[in-house]
């Protein structure tokens, strides 16, 4: 037998014998299908959306690193609260859609919205059969808001 053979043959049989243990035990993995996992609390799933809050600043767009979120909307005028008041603008909501085939779940528009109007949900089962179903409208997105958990309590 040469040199190099006869180091090499241990070396093999200890790979074999680990391969062979490895074969024989359970995986350690949660079967998907058939076994749901179960998420902790602040799990960050999906982006949902609470229209009501909404005032279309667009600053979460702006933000976007990925520019995956699209927003409409339009401006009424209202009437003075006082005689004599200037008359006031409002900005109405028209549409808010987000790609999920873009977004990279950084999480930035979540934290810069001053209205708290976008929550992160624990939902993570949204696939889709097409990648141009993965174009989230505002109603889908305030289906998610349900799901939501309620934040932590603040410390004393």
């Amino acid at each position: 037998m040469s040199r190099g053979i006869k180091f090499a043959i241990p070396g093999l049989l200890k790979g074999m014998g680990l391969t062979l243990r490895t074969m024989l035990k359970k995986a350690p993995v949660t079967m998907y299908p058939d076994v749901k996992e179960i998420p902790v609390p602040r799990a960050r799933g999906v982006i949902s959306l609470d229209a009501e809050a909404c005032t279309a600043c667009m600053l979460c767009a702006r933000e976007c690193p990925d520019w995956c979120i699209y927003i409409e909307g339009h401006k009424v005028e209202k009437a003075p609260s006082k005689p004599g008041g200037r008359v006031r603008t409002e900005n109405i909501l028209d549409r808010f859609d987000i790609d999920y085939g873009l977004c990279m779940y950084c999480g930035i528009c979540v934290d810069v919205c001053p209205f708290d109007a976008l929550f992160w949900s624990p939902e993570y089962e949204y696939s889709e059969m097409k990648i141009a179903d993965l174009l989230h409208d505002q109603e889908r997105l305030g289906e998610w808001l349900t799901t939501v958990p309620e934040p932590p309590a603040l410390e004393s």
